[in-house]
């Protein structure tokens, strides 16, 4: 089944709404979860709409106030979320951050005791239709999943990192766990007993294994860096850089007690114009990407695209034949719908010409 975007973003700003949330705070949390799944990064859009009302039901989701500031330099600023929306809380940074990037040429800002900020995709293209570049990572220091490369004992989350920046065209946009999969798809499967792709974890005696079950099992198994078995040094050496840009400069992490499910972020906003300039930025991230279009295709008929291109291409053919969710979000709202009192999104009937 097909929904409209427009639709499911009314649906979750409703049952954010009915939830206890400010209009400001409940529109940016739809409207990034439902990009995420525009976008088709499906465990991180609509996906995580029931883990967010249970926050807000229990009181581990604050639904009113500002973040607290806890330093202010022209180009860094360190903000405590307060337990916030983490979607609500990045927009707002990078308001802030992309206004003295202007005067500045950059601004940082680090937010500690965020909320989950979402699909870290699903804010880039706000940057880059201004001409501006954005690097956006997070941690969660309350949980751990992936093991240092070379050990068994879990100490890191999948420490996602992110960052697009313009062309003359098609923004460039990544995001990436520093492991090499995700809390989101390894829960999903399990739930689904099913297996990942490849060799990704480790369980508790060291075995590589597709079964996200291990995660589970006693004694737990692991996420592989990124790289896996055989690079994973080069993924660890990046999940530490994400804990010194995120807990390391917030001054919480974790060196410190656990509090519950959250982020940790780090956004910086770089404007080209105060550099070589905007026209001389796009000039070479033009050619670069052409060159990258122009490499001939390792698998026939199947070309070579920058970053985020695909997820830009599923985005527009989404909104204009419908979101093609993933079979289980929906249901995962059903009962909160009838508790919020919130009527569920119709389905419209799917187009084959959607290519996705």
């Amino acid at each position: 089944m097909f929904y409209r975007h427009t639709d499911l973003v009314r649906f979750a700003k409703q049952l954010l709404s009915n939830a206890g949330l400010s209009e400001d705070k409940a529109q940016a949390v739809a409207d990034v979860l439902v990009e995420g799944d525009l976008l088709g990064h499906n465990t991180h859009g609509l996906a995580q709409l029931d883990n967010y009302l249970k926050a807000l039901d229990s009181g581990g989701m604050k639904k009113q106030g500002e973040p607290q500031v806890i330093s202010d330099f022209p180009a860094a600023v360190t903000w405590d979320g307060q337990r916030l929306p983490g979607p609500w809380l990045v927009l707002k940074a990078m308001d802030l951050a992309v206004g003295r990037a202007k005067t500045q040429g950059t601004c940082t800002v680090v937010i500690r005791r965020s909320h989950h900020i979402a699909c870290l995709a699903a804010f880039h293209q706000r940057a880059t239709t201004q001409g501006l570049m954005m690097i956006l990572t997070c941690s969660d220091f309350n949980s751990a999943s992936v093991a240092p490369f070379g050990g068994l004992d879990a100490v890191f989350t999948p420490n996602p990192i992110s960052a697009g920046f313009p062309t003359g065209g098609v923004p460039v946009v990544m995001d990436i766990s520093t492991s090499t999969t995700t809390n989101g798809l390894t829960n999903r499967l399990h739930a689904e007993g099913k297996t990942l792709p490849a060799p990704w974890l480790l369980d508790g005696q060291g075995q590589a294994s597709r079964d996200p079950g291990v995660l589970f099992a006693e004694p737990k198994g692991t996420i592989l860096p990124l790289g896996g078995l055989d690079s994973g040094h080069k993924g660890y050496g990046l999940t530490l850089l994400v804990e010194a840009l995120t807990g390391g400069l917030a001054g919480l992490g974790r060196a410190d007690p656990r509090e519950g499910w959250g982020a940790t972020v780090y956004l910086q906003i770089i404007d080209p114009a105060a550099f070589s300039g905007l026209d001389a930025f796009t000039r070479q991230t033009d050619a670069v990407a052409a060159q990258c279009r122009a490499s001939r295709p390792a698998k026939p008929g199947v070309a070579v695209k920058t970053p985020g291109e695909r997820g830009f291409e599923r985005a527009a053919a989404q909104r204009e034949h419908g979101v093609d969710l993933y079979p289980s979000i929906l249901p995962s709202l059903v009962s909160w719908a009838e508790k919020l009192g919130v009527t569920m999104p119709a389905g419209i009937e799917a187009c084959s010409s959607s290519g996705f």
